[in-house]
């Protein structure tokens, strides 16, 4: 049986998705990505009995973490949040909210720094962290190998690619990611996106007009 459950949430107003990570067997989760509407992450956790341990961000883009704040004041203390530390000037400009005439509460600071190759663990489930620079400067992939699923934010899409025309973006470094650290996968991985449907490596390698 695997050990590792998904719950998908779309949230916020660009359709961001969240992913709730669980440890099945020892009832921990993890947010990935608390995109909006922290009181629905937090429902949804209560909904299948999982305790939320951390929150884990792809990137420190505003529709990616507008609901940290709210998923964080619901624990004390606050959740650790963790965050490749090339994205923390990101995350102090409330992730570029106010560019788009928001203002969000961008959640706690971020406490662990994910760095390129480092393991991270929920429960008895190991990740393996991929920076994956281009969309951000200091995006980064969650990989997990023992069951073939990588969370893998705005770098690549059901036949897209992520945007590069925001500050820090850049389109041969996003794609020079997409080839080292997502076609370097298994083609039977499965890619949970930050917009849009699930897909595979495979798919993408087969299908995707930007990789051709």
């Amino acid at each position: 049986m695997n050990r590792l459950s998904i719950v998908s949430l779309t949230l916020g107003p660009v359709q961001t998705n969240t992913y709730l990570v669980a440890d099945s067997q020892r009832g921990e989760c993890m947010v990935i990505d608390p995109a909006w509407d922290g009181e629905r992450i937090l429902a949804a956790a209560r909904k299948h009995n999982w305790r939320i341990t951390n929150i884990w961000l792809t990137h420190a883009h505003f529709d990616h973490l507008g609901g940290a704040g709210a998923v964080s004041d619901a624990h004390n203390p606050p959740l650790p949040v963790a965050l490749h530390p090339l994205d923390y000037p990101l995350w102090r400009m409330e992730g570029g909210a106010p560019l788009f005439g928001m203002r969000i509460d961008p959640g706690p600071e971020p406490t662990i720094e994910l760095r390129h190759g480092m393991l991270a663990y929920l429960g008895e489930i190991t990740f393996e962290v991929r920076h994956a620079p281009g969309h951000t400067r200091g995006h980064v992939i969650f990989y997990c190998a023992q069951e073939n699923v990588a969370f893998v934010g705005d770098v690549i899409f059901q036949g897209s690619i992520g945007r590069t025309d925001l500050p820090g973006g850049d389109y041969d470094t996003l794609m020079e990611s997409i080839r080292t650290q997502v076609l370097s996968l298994p083609d039977e991985t499965r890619l949970y996106c930050g917009h849009g449907p699930a897909t595979t490596v495979g798919a993408e390698r087969r299908n995707n007009p930007f990789l051709r």
